[in-house]
């Protein structure tokens, strides 16, 4: 396992020379992100560790009230949960780095939740289902988990490690990007950094080719493979490779998050980064004059700032650009999240008790099915128990009127969460204008997680300090903050 901490290092990113004592070194600039998620908050934490507290000033806007973009919680049955991006990586080392930094806790699921029965639902009826334990006895979900897994052989063979290896394999070269700063080189474009890790050609090339090339059985990949790149990412098999590589790794063991919302994650960045947070502001225009960029928001405010970094997707924002700027376009992929308290309708899967619907129904590619997955969150009793169901669209009150014999409470969250997902991919540029102006996202088109938004935006950091001629060095991240409540402050649960 690489060092959490990789980056205790000191060394001149840029040093400016003075000639005849009449070129001197710009001072250090202002520098105004936009978008107060994942990305944002990561780009603001990786400059401050880089160089000296004096010398940047970081003003961060986030156009609602609250910080964590598509991180949040919601409450349902008086428990809190996850309603956005939910797990953790046990190798999503920048998380683990931030985790430890700002002295948060880490969850991870119960044994009972971690092994919860899986069901195939075709529209009509179960295609394949595993056993559930009720028993509280470790030996017995023990015994069950070895005959799930044989069940899971009996159906899909040596496919199954064919899969682990195939992420195994991408995880290997993604876990590049944590190698020392003197080894790993600062990327100007998405394609020259997804190259440099051996990762690229998955971009080019479908999930469902790659797997075929690597030997999965049609079953396993119309079956399995779908049912998890549905979940993670509400898309099919013919997401691009990287993209459904990622997905896949999303249903591995040791998965993890932060106790009380990964929201925190983002709180704790920007309240340890001295950053001048403006919320509820949002950014109407951009514009480059000379030696500046000038940042006008729909609260009639403008800010000068030497660089300008946009750590949100443009794809659905209307920020005017003046020059303007030339990005593929690009759709995204909206995930509705409905959390329901109630009892679900055995009758709607064919069955004649809710003990025999699976705890995590898991759906097959078909135009005609309303959802992608629905899984219990908690039983509180036999007849009150807590669900979450990813769908491609709105479930309308009719449609789980029909799911569901009981509903106590129901929360409805759009999410516009990921890229649409199309082989081969087309990436945005890193600098939007040639000059200081930097995109985060145009990563996403490789792969969408809070951990691959935070490698983004450590090169984005790098790339600033590199390309801005200011003689910054890198500092030892002994000089951050010491945690305080005041994370509390910039969020609270949908």
């Amino acid at each position: 396992m690489l060092p959490v901490w990789i980056f205790y290092v000191f060394f001149l990113l840029v040093d400016s020379p003075i000639s005849s004592g009449t070129s001197l070194p710009r001072p250090p600039p202002v520098v105004c992100i936009v978008g107060g998620g994942m990305s944002g908050s990561s780009v603001a934490h990786f400059l401050r560790q880089y160089s000296p507290h004096s010398a940047l000033t970081l003003r961060l806007f986030e156009r609602s009230g609250i910080v964590g973009g598509r991180m949040a919680t919601v409450v349902l049955a008086g428990e809190t949960f996850e309603a956005g991006a939910s797990i953790l990586h046990p190798k999503n080392f920048h998380a683990v780095n931030f985790t430890k930094m700002l002295n948060l806790s880490v969850k991870k699921p119960p044994s009972s939740e971690s092994s919860l029965s899986l069901g195939i639902w075709d529209g009509e009826k179960f295609v394949f289902k595993t056993l559930e334990s009720k028993s509280k006895s470790s030996i017995v979900q023990k015994i069950v988990a070895i005959t799930n897994s044989m069940l899971l052989f009996v159906r899909y063979g040596f496919s199954l490690f064919k899969m682990d290896s195939f992420v195994e394999t991408t995880v290997d070269n993604f876990l590049k990007y944590y190698t020392s700063l003197e080894s790993r080189p600062v990327f100007e474009t998405v394609d020259e950094m997804l190259k440099w890790a051996d990762l690229y050609n998955l971009t080019a090339r479908t999930l469902q080719d790659e797997l075929v090339d690597a030997g999965l059985s049609p079953l396993m990949i119309e079956e399995l493979v779908t049912v998890i790149t549905r979940i993670n990412y509400g898309q099919s098999i013919s997401i691009s490779g990287l993209a459904g590589a990622v997905s896949l790794a999303g249903s591995g063991g040791g998965l993890w998050s932060v106790e009380g919302g990964n929201w925190q994650l983002v709180a704790g960045l920007i309240n340890h980064s001295d950053v001048a947070l403006h919320l509820d502001e949002e950014i109407e225009t951009i514009s480059y004059h000379g030696e500046s960029y000038e940042l006008n928001s729909t609260k009639g405010n403008s800010y000068k700032c030497e660089v300008a970094v946009i750590a949100t997707p443009l794809d659905e924002l209307n920020i005017h650009f003046n020059p303007p700027i030339s990005i593929p376009k690009r759709k995204l992929q909206h995930t509705h999240a409905t959390f329901i308290r109630g009892l679900l309708n055995p009758a709607y899967f064919g069955l004649a008790a809710v003990s025999e619907i699976p705890e995590l129904v898991g759906t097959l590619e078909h135009p005609d099915l309303p959802f992608s997955s629905i899984s219990v969150l908690r039983k509180h009793d036999e007849k009150d128990i807590s669900y979450k169901i990813f769908s491609r669209k709105p479930m309308a009150d009719e449609l789980l009127d029909r799911i569901f014999s009981l509903r106590k409470e129901t929360i409805r969250i759009n999410w516009a969460a990921y890229p649409h997902y199309s082989a081969p991919e087309v990436f945005a540029p890193f600098v939007l204008d040639g000059l200081h102006l930097y995109y985060v996202n145009a990563f996403e088109n490789a792969a969408s997680t809070m951990e691959t938004s935070a490698v983004a935006a450590e090169n984005i950091a790098r790339l600033i300090l590199s390309r801005y001629s200011s003689g910054l060095m890198l500092s030892h991240p002994s000089n951050m903050k010491t945690p305080t409540s005041h994370q509390e402050n910039l969020h609270f649960d949908l």
